[in-house]
């Protein structure tokens, strides 16, 4: 089991920057991807950002450019650095773990959410 716990969110004005932090504790594989999803009301969970426990990174386009996802491999730590934000990326932020299976499913643990507000 791994348990998934994020930090960070809270309200923020356009063009505003906020630093979202998730830590992943317990049983955790060696090979793992770590990432950020988002969901708004009346939409459905979309990805933001993953982070691979090799290192390699994978944005949503309408976040390229703006956010920045980083790893502390040390504390199982991953965080989303999130600049010139804007009012469409109000939502409540997920974290989630994915315990990579080799010869068996992949296995998703998710935080309970952080809320992201921008406002005008």
């Amino acid at each position: 089991q791994v348990h998934v716990v994020e930090s960070g969110g809270g309200l923020v004005q356009a063009g505003g920057s906020l630093r979202l932090s998730c830590a992943a504790s317990g049983n955790i594989f060696s090979l793992n991807v770590m990432g950020w999803y988002r969901q708004a009301p009346g939409k459905q969970r979309e990805l933001v950002a993953t982070i691979h426990s090799g290192g390699i990174t994978n944005y949503a386009d309408s976040v390229k450019g703006r956010f920045t996802a980083s790893r502390d491999y040390a504390k199982n730590t991953v965080y989303l650095q999130m600049n010139s934000l804007k009012p469409e990326d109000t939502a409540v932020y997920y974290c989630n773990h994915r315990k990579i299976g080799i010869g068996t499913p992949s296995v998703d643990y998710w935080g309970q959410g952080t809320q992201v507000t921008v406002s005008s």
